[in-house]
């Protein structure tokens, strides 16, 4: 969990919320989330004075200034990288990243694999919508196979990125999914994702309503939401269709497979490990329809983060002699220039 070195002063949604006004386009998922969060904060114990979110570029990437911490609004893909200096510099803030699948998968995807790797603590918020909107429609690293944009008129031929995945891959310890419209489950994924020391990665599907609407309709649709989407629960089993379906271990081929619950089966349905990574690669290789949609914390297994490393080994060297940079210059072969302007 993340320490606090003095009492944090008692806060409500309002005192979250900035002065500016929240500049989306009306009905965009993005209000859903932002509502979410402010309504979290207070309920974590946060403090304002002790919280930064960091943005690059896109829809996603107005998020501080709707929110009344401290914040940068970077530049494209390197909010990893601004936040890392941050955390680095500065322990004691709570640090929260926010981005899009284009900013932080296409030109920040190798700031955001580094930033999983080194495990530096912080939070991840994903907005995933599967397009550029920001410059109107594009098609971007998460847009599905045949997706027809200004830039992919015929249809994009890409393999698409799947965020959890590519998460997981980059040895992220911490991997969850929410959906924008899910007000009741995203508060318990931020606290989760808070609570866990190191970066916490969250991917929250988010609807775009004028370049790439209904999108994901096909999962989040309420009406038939209980058979399209399993939430996990550490410890118990993985069912869905209230009950009557679940997911079990297909051995000969080494992936999780759809069966109706029965009394005969009952005890061959997986039983969620948060801490089990080969079962967790299988959640995030499921692919809607031919599965439900895996929601809420997929793994999490913590280890040491990136600044506790950072200042174990600083402690360990407290006593050695201080670089002299001045001397590791000019150390070896060096040339004095004379001459200049015309001298010499």
């Amino acid at each position: 969990m993340n320490e606090m070195t003095r009492p944090t002063p008692a806060t409500t949604p309002a005192d979250w919320a900035s002065d500016q006004e929240v500049r989306w386009c009306p009905g965009c998922g993005d209000y859903a989330i932002l509502k979410a969060v402010q309504k979290t904060m207070p309920e974590l114990g946060a403090d304002p004075a002790r919280t930064v979110f960091i943005s690059g570029i896109g829809c996603s990437s107005r998020f501080p200034y709707y929110m009344e911490t401290y914040g940068f609004h970077t530049i494209h893909g390197r909010a990893p990288a601004i936040a890392t200096g941050v955390k680095l510099a500065n322990p004691e803030l709570d640090v929260w990243i926010v981005t899009g699948d284009g900013d932080g998968l296409s030109i920040g995807g190798n700031h955001m694999l580094h930033l999983l790797r080194r495990n530096l603590d912080c939070q991840v918020l994903l907005f995933n919508n599967e397009i550029y909107g920001l410059t109107k429609g594009q098609y971007s690293p998460t847009s599905r196979e045949g997706t027809t944009s200004p830039s992919t008129p015929w249809g994009s031929v890409e393999r698409p990125v799947f965020p959890c995945e590519f998460a997981l891959g980059a040895g992220a310890r911490f991997i969850a999914r929410v959906i924008d419209t899910a007000q009741k489950q995203m508060p318990q994924v931020l606290r989760r994702a808070y609570e866990h020391r190191g970066t916490s990665f969250v991917e929250i599907t988010q609807n775009c309503v004028v370049y790439n609407d209904g999108v994901f309709e096909g999962f989040t649709d309420k009406k038939n939401a209980a058979n399209t989407q399993i939430w996990l629960m550490h410890g118990q089993p993985m069912l869905f269709a209230n009950g009557s379906k679940g997911l079990r271990v297909n051995h000969d081929r080494l992936r999780l497979e759809v069966v109706d619950v029965t009394d005969a089966n009952r005890h061959e349905i997986v039983v969620h490990d948060e801490t089990n990574k080969a079962i967790a690669k299988m959640l995030v290789s499921m692919r809607f329809p031919e599965f439900p949609v895996a929601l809420g914390v997929i793994f999490c297994d913590p280890r040491p983060h990136f600044g506790a490393a950072l200042e174990a080994q600083r402690a360990a060297h407290a006593g050695d002699t201080v670089a002299d940079l001045d001397a590791l210059l000019r150390k070896g072969s060096s040339w004095e220039v004379k001459g200049i302007g015309g001298e010499g």
